[in-house]
């Protein structure tokens, strides 16, 4: 037998041609549904595809149940792409499909806490897996030899492909048979194939789909004993220690008393500020720096309230931390009656509803953390907690079309329909898309008879939104939850009399 035949190529013959067979049945199955398409329906479904692929794909076959789970989480998590497709409903499927591929190659880490490292990790490899496998599969002295004998055969056959091309042209010249036959040929559709913007597409398809398809993880460097940071222990009268934080948790609640009744008094009271400040300057100032306090402040106490930490010891700590986290809730939540003022005078726009958003993540965050430290959880439950919210919050948040809640918002109370709040920015209102047609409708429809400057101008804003809207590619591949109620709306008897 010869020495070569004894080496073992680094991806098993059966297994490798399976998973090379999906890889190419997928990039060309995502040339169809996505190359030169609007996103929509194709996305969702080109999920599922690579999802079946990763199954097929695994080294140990799953259990019948396994599958059904990890297709029903598969189709779960692409269900915002049905909706709308969006950054976020990108980021949760590619985030689901790079689970399922940690899960089929059992590279899942044991403890939650591992997670975001393995992911890290995982996505590291991404990039280079696809070439450092071409590379592993040609090294062997066997495929080399085979690519000397490719070269080869290529060789011989191009004088012989040269001169049959010759003698084509001529006998097309001297035969109009042929020359019609050749005419019929459509030499574009072949040129299409060979597109840059494609090859490179299907470049990009191909490095991600075989990541999914044969998961790996970047080995660590395996670190020493000695190369290990140690950590040092506070005693009693370290910065960190029981005195140093006794001390802070006073002074710090006594700050944030001041702030919080100042808060309680203006804001949830009413008061009236002084005269060269309005309640809008008020609420604007204060709304991001307070949820920075907040975020270093809960920093402040998972240190404070760590394991063996002073905290474990001193009933006084405690309850210190326990009204500095009910302090920091009330500064959270006084955060959020600032951005509502602001909104009431200023109207509502995307940023302010991702500041909304994001104040309500830190004040869950800081209920947690009082929740980690009143049932003596670890910081892997609190770790858990914090990353299921967020989940939660995103993946809701992938089904919501802001655009269209934002200006029914700004609808309803604006200055033309409440009598009360700020006039409508029609400029803005255009500038967030289709999805406030319905809203402009609404406005059409509420709007007093005599403003006819402002009826003309949403009209016109409204003819230019529906026009665009009307352009965009109409096939089954763009298809989303969104643009079908939209088009229902467009059809509606009240909408097509506008």
């Amino acid at each position: 037998m010869d020495a070569t035949e004894t080496l073992t190529p680094p991806i098993p013959l059966r297994r490798g041609s399976g998973r090379i067979a999906a890889l190419l049945g997928l990039v060309a199955l995502a040339d169809f549904l996505i190359f030169g398409q609007q996103p929509g329906i194709n996305l969702f479904l080109f999920a599922l595809a690579v999802c079946v692929g990763i199954l097929l794909s695994a080294t140990k076959s799953p259990s019948p149940l396994m599958v059904a789970l990890l297709l029903g989480f598969s189709v779960l998590a692409s269900a915002p792409l049905l909706e709308a497709p969006s950054p976020i409903g990108f980021a949760l499927c590619l985030v689901a499909l790079m689970s399922i591929a940690l899960v089929s190659g059992r590279l899942m880490p044991r403890r939650l806490t591992g997670l975001p490292v393995v992911f890290f990790r995982f996505a590291l490899v991404i990039p280079v897996r696809l070439a450092a496998d071409i590379r592993k599969y040609l090294a062997t002295p066997a495929k080399r030899s085979s690519l000397v004998e490719l070269r080869r055969g290529v060789g011989l056959w191009i004088m012989p492909l040269i001169l049959a091309l010759v003698f084509v042209l001529l006998f097309a010249a001297a035969n109009p048979l042929i020359e019609s036959a050749l005419r019929s040929i459509r030499f574009e559709v072949l040129l299409r194939l060979f597109d840059l913007w494609r090859i490179g597409f299907w470049m990009m398809i191909a490095i991600v789909v075989w990541a999914m398809l044969r998961p790996h993880l970047k080995r660590r460097a395996a670190r020493s004993q000695a190369g290990r940071p140690f950590m040092i222990v506070p005693t009693r009268n370290t910065p960190l220690g029981h005195a140093s934080l006794l001390r802070s948790l006073i002074l710090f609640n006594a700050l944030f008393a001041v702030q919080t009744l100042l808060d309680l008094v203006y804001l949830w009271g009413g008061a009236d500020l002084p005269d060269h400040m309005s309640h809008a300057e008020y609420a604007h100032r204060g709304a991001h720096p307070l949820i920075a306090t907040a975020l270093l402040a809960a920093g402040f106490v998972l240190v404070a309230m760590r394991r063996g930490g002073p905290g474990d010891h001193s009933s006084l700590i405690r309850g210190l931390v326990h009204a500095w986290i009910g302090q920091n809730i009330l500064l959270c939540l006084s955060s959020m009656l600032r951005l509502g003022l602001y909104v009431e005078v200023y109207s509502l726009t995307e940023l302010r509803v991702a500041a909304g958003l994001w104040m309500g993540l830190v004040a869950i965050g800081l209920v947690l953390i009082l929740l980690r430290i009143l049932l003596n959880r670890s910081n892997e439950w609190l770790i858990a907690a914090n990353l299921a919210s967020l989940i939660a919050v995103l993946y809701i948040s992938a089904f919501i079309d802001f655009p269209a809640v934002i200006a029914r918002f700004n609808v309803v109370h604006s200055e033309e329909i409440s009598q009360e709040g700020p006039p409508l920015d029609l400029d803005y209102l255009s500038s967030l898309g289709p999805s406030v047609i319905p809203a402009l409708d609404l406005y059409l429809q509420m709007l007093p008879g005599y403003l006819v400057d402002k009826r003309n101008q949403a009209l016109a804003f409204r003819y230019y939104l529906v026009r665009d809207f009307e352009r965009r590619p109409r096939d089954w591949r763009n298809w989303t939850f969104r643009a079908a109620r939209l088009e229902t709306h467009l059809l509606s008897p009240a909408a097509i009399a506008r």
